[in-house]
């Protein structure tokens, strides 16, 4: 139980990567706020959560809205007096080069992926000083280290927030707050397995996300979820600005 005690926000918690983390921190005794739009399906990860015997909260949070982030922080503040841990995983996704990206799609997605993680960090850190610092684990994506075809803004999106994981480290170091940032390859999301689906061959199309990894394999949420809950762990204490790359072997080749 290594977070008993502790509270935590996971933002885009009511499934994937997001719902396997904020249960990660739950089984460890931590108390979660599921911050999501999706507040049914952030309900059943609620309950799942207090199924372990810790408390669990959910806020319908449009991470891209200041006014959604603060209410957010806030209530977190009210309900528990203190906030230890944030893991911004909110995010959305396009495919599109940059002639096909329209400036609205371009927006939107920017506004959630980096737009919204900067607006938790800057209500978060507040919050944490209050306390005795906090951790931020930011999810940025393979795409954020490599150029993957026909995915632009996500890409700049999550290649953006490893630039905002390194300068928030640098910033509030000496606050007491670490900050780090896992960058997960092709996991079997509901997002990628919709993706999969809609594709003229989905096995084909599976194959081809397999093969292009050294593990030859796509990665499963509760494999993300074990390496955020490590770098917002004590075990982890020494690491800020860290970004772990978990994507069977893709951007090492």
């Amino acid at each position: 139980m290594q977070f008993e005690g502790r509270v935590a926000i996971v933002t885009g918690a009511s499934s994937g990567i997001g719902r396997a983390a904020a249960l990660a921190f739950g089984r460890e005794g931590a108390a979660v706020a599921i911050a999501d739009p999706d507040t049914e399906a952030g309900a059943k990860v609620a309950g799942e959560i207090r199924g372990f015997g810790v408390d669990a909260e959910v806020y319908p949070t449009d991470v891209s809205k200041e006014a959604d982030v603060g209410a957010l922080v806030d209530a977190v503040m009210a309900k528990w007096g203190r906030l230890d841990v944030l893991v911004n995983n909110a995010g959305i996704y396009l495919q599109a080069d940059a002639v096909a990206t329209s400036r609205e799609a371009w927006d939107k997605l920017m506004a959630v992926n980096l737009t919204g993680a900067f607006l938790c960090i800057k209500h978060a850190v507040p919050a944490m000083m209050r306390g005795n610092g906090g951790v931020i684990v930011n999810v940025a994506s393979e795409a954020g280290l490599v150029g993957i075809r026909n995915q632009v803004v996500y890409n700049v999106s999550k290649a953006g927030l490893i630039a905002l994981t390194k300068s928030c480290a640098v910033d509030f170091a000496s606050r007491g707050i670490r900050v780090a940032c896992v960058c997960p390859g092709t996991t079997e999301t509901p997002l990628v397995k919709a993706a999969v689906g809609r594709a003229p061959n989905p096995a084909a199309a599976r194959k081809a996300l397999e093969e292009v990894r050294p593990a030859n394999r796509l990665g499963t949420p509760e494999e993300i979820a074990s390496a955020i809950l490590y770098l917002a762990s004590d075990c982890a204490a020494y690491a800020t600005g860290a970004i772990l790359s978990v994507d069977g072997g893709y951007t090492a080749q």
